[in-house]
């Protein structure tokens, strides 16, 4: 889970753990149990060079620029929703096994997935349903050896419930919870593919 997750709980505990959005609800629980050519003549001395129409070789054309920024902010949008949707399944369950979670998810935010995996375990805690995200791509830095991009989320977690594996009784949360909140995603490119290296929710609503 991630510090968004915690977020549903965070009038329980009075400390904010180090995971990413479902840490802050493994932390309280604990609290509860735990982005030519020229025109020129074939015959230079025949006539004046004409203006070239076609755009310079070494000039890059503005709309192919936009268009591989445009290609650039696609895959990272979609590599932090595929990040979610795996995300789901292995909270549903307990567990990342089976699920592609590794191919999105990287660095800290993959290992504080793992920690707080271990930790619902331990409470024998899974969750149902799912978050709804409304994200933007606020920065693309294509030109550095590892390229990065910085995505801000409107996490609605109001249809992720959690509860106990066991008797499936919903796990009781503070009716003053922050519900919707602004999360902040930082992703880099490794290889060929986008991953989500950490997710930083903020205490103020959206």
């Amino acid at each position: 889970m991630t510090l968004a997750l915690r977020r549903q709980v965070s009038g329980i505990a009075r400390h904010t753990p180090k995971g990413a959005a479902a840490a802050l609800v493994v932390a309280s629980l604990m609290a509860l149990t735990a982005c030519g050519s020229s025109d020129q003549s074939s015959n230079p001395e025949s006539a004046p060079p004409v203006p070239s129409e076609t755009p310079s070789p070494s000039t890059a054309s503005p709309s192919a620029s936009s268009d591989a920024q445009k290609a650039h902010t696609d895959a990272v949008t979609q590599a932090y929703q595929r990040f979610w949707e795996e995300q789901v399944k292995a909270y549903g369950k307990g567990s990342t096994a089976g699920t592609d979670m590794t191919k999105y998810a990287a660095a800290e935010a993959l290992a504080n997935i793992e920690t707080d995996l271990k930790d619902l375990r331990g409470k024998g805690i899974v969750t149902t349903g799912g978050p709804s995200h409304d994200v933007s791509v606020d920065a693309l830095q294509l030109d550095k050896k590892v390229p990065y991009a910085k995505l801000t989320d409107c996490l609605d977690s109001g249809d992720w419930s959690f509860i106990y594996a066991e008797t499936e009784k919903p796990v009781s949360m503070p009716t003053n919870r922050l519900v919707r909140y602004v999360t902040q995603v930082e992703a880099e490119k490794w290889g060929k593919q986008w991953k989500i290296v950490t997710v930083t929710p903020e205490q103020r609503a959206c």
